[in-house]
């Protein structure tokens, strides 16, 4: 007969972190401290090579311990992607108010399903609030906090998909997408996330239709084209997805003359505002969002320009009983979703972190004037970099620097090989980091400036080793790869 099994003591490594708690979380700020301190003497990426895995630890090393070892084998490896030359992708760092919000994040440790038993759902409201207002989106946009912008477009599809279900007479929630038939979604130039939640949400990636760009090395959308595209679906309903702020140049689409569209046709509007959205800031670029309240859903990434650290997105609608009719999760011990749901009603996640305390952190510390000069600054240097590179006669831009992104490549034979061998260079030298692209059918790079720290000083080394890595594999300098 097996025994019962009793509560047993603790795990006498576990209670010896336990009573030494405040000394170890000492150890771990002064070794945080002392890598945000070596932050600009930090390769900027690191492609070298990884330690070797090792097995699992039987009794295991203590808090103390794993920090040690962290520092031997892990840490001198992870990149300077938080510092100011990292320019890959659309990557800001962390301000100190934001890094502040994220450590009291993971030491309260709040879960924010719902509103009971804590204030952190009403402090993710207020933040969501506070956001509303930066973008300049009404009190008829609801929002709340996801991990990032595919999730963020991933909701802001879903709801737009149960709203077709609306208007076709089925309920997608309940019948699945295959209820609804084909369905028809429009861009001009989608983000490649698009694409993947319309994979995940059973629309399936080939119902994008791309419809043609203006002319003239643009990304924005053609609306008259759009509205001949809305025009052959001869009333039925469909998805248009806008862009404020393309990936590769920052191309806005004009969202007041596309939601004007709706008064002849029928369709969701969504705005891809991951990063551009942040124009809102700034008096001298604010008109290229001109019209983001008109939208029916909206995406924003923080963890891109609000220097927020990973992970972080916020996603907004004017459609939140959708939203609820699509997320909404049916529990007994959860409750029903009321007038003012719990975030677990509302987005994919039932455990969810407190990803808003970062961003009240910072948006507390700095405002919106604190973040408007990020954005301006950014935006400032990113035309600095722009010029340098016509200056060099193996650079060459492949568009305008409308905002944050200048996207170039080799003044002669940018194939692949050459593009990437010069994105190789310039990562090896630890100085900076940029990411490839193809655009217009073309092979470019993209210098994405969107960290708080980076200034002239930043730029001017960015451009340095830009221009002498472009020198190693141009074929003008007789060494071509």
């Amino acid at each position: 007969m097996r025994r019962p099994i009793y509560a047993a003591a603790m795990h006498r490594t576990l209670a010896d972190d336990l009573s030494r708690l405040p000394e170890l979380l000492q150890s771990a700020r002064d070794f945080a401290a002392g890598e945000v301190d070596g932050l600009d003497g930090r390769p900027v990426a690191h492609p070298g090579k990884v330690p070797d895995p090792e097995p699992l630890p039987a009794e295991g090393h203590g808090a103390q311990g794993a920090l040690s070892r962290f520092g031997e084998r892990w840490a001198p490896g992870f990149s300077g992607s938080a510092g100011p030359r990292y320019l890959g992708f659309v990557t800001g760092g962390a301000t100190p108010a934001s890094l502040t919000g994220d450590w009291l994040t993971g030491a309260y440790d709040q879960n924010v399903s719902g509103g009971g038993g804590s204030s952190a759902s009403a402090l993710e409201r207020e933040t969501v609030g506070w956001l509303r207002e930066l973008f300049g989106l009404g009190e008829a946009h609801s929002g709340a906090f996801v991990s990032g912008a595919t999730v963020s477009n991933t909701v802001g599809l879903a709801i737009a998909r149960e709203w077709l279900g609306e208007r076709l007479g089925v309920s997608v929630s309940r019948e699945g997408a295959a209820a609804l038939g084909p369905v028809d979604v429009l861009s001009g130039s989608a983000h490649s996330s698009v694409t993947k939640a319309l994979s995940v949400l059973g629309i399936g990636r080939d119902r994008l239709r791309t419809v043609p760009v203006l002319p003239g090395n643009r990304e924005a959308v053609d609306v008259e084209r759009l509205a001949a595209a809305l025009e052959a679906l001869d009333g039925r309903p469909a998805i248009v997805v806008a862009n404020a702020g393309t990936v590769n140049t920052v191309d806005f689409d004009d969202l007041r003359a596309i939601a004007a569209l709706k008064e002849r046709y029928d369709f969701w509007l969504h705005v891809d505002a991951a990063f551009g959205g942040f124009a809102a800031l700034s008096p001298s670029y604010a008109h290229l969002v001109d019209g983001l309240d008109a939208a029916d859903s909206v995406c924003v990434d923080l963890h891109k320009w609000l220097n927020v650290p990973y992970d972080a997105a916020v996603q907004f609608t004017r459609r939140r009983d959708l939203q609820v009719r699509v997320f909404h999760n049916e529990s007994p011990y959860l409750g029903l979703p009321t007038g003012d749901p719990d975030f677990l009603h509302l987005t994919p996640e039932n455990s969810r972190r407190l990803r808003a305390l970062p961003a009240w952190f910072s948006l507390m510390a700095y405002g919106r004037e604190g973040h408007r000069e990020i954005v301006e600054r950014n935006i400032a240097l990113a035309r600095l970099l722009g010029e340098r590179i016509t200056d060099v006669p193996e650079l060459r831009l492949l568009a305008p620097v409308r905002l944050n992104v200048v996207c170039f490549t080799l003044a002669d034979e940018p194939t692949r090989e050459r593009v990437h061998a010069l994105a190789a260079a310039v990562a090896a030298s630890g100085e900076a980091y940029v990411t490839p692209t193809v655009y217009a059918g073309t092979q470019g790079l993209r210098a994405a400036f969107s960290n708080w720290r980076t200034t002239k000083a930043d730029t001017e080394r960015v451009f340095s080793v830009l221009r002498s890595a472009a020198l190693t594999v141009s074929p003008r300098s007789g060494n071509p790869c």
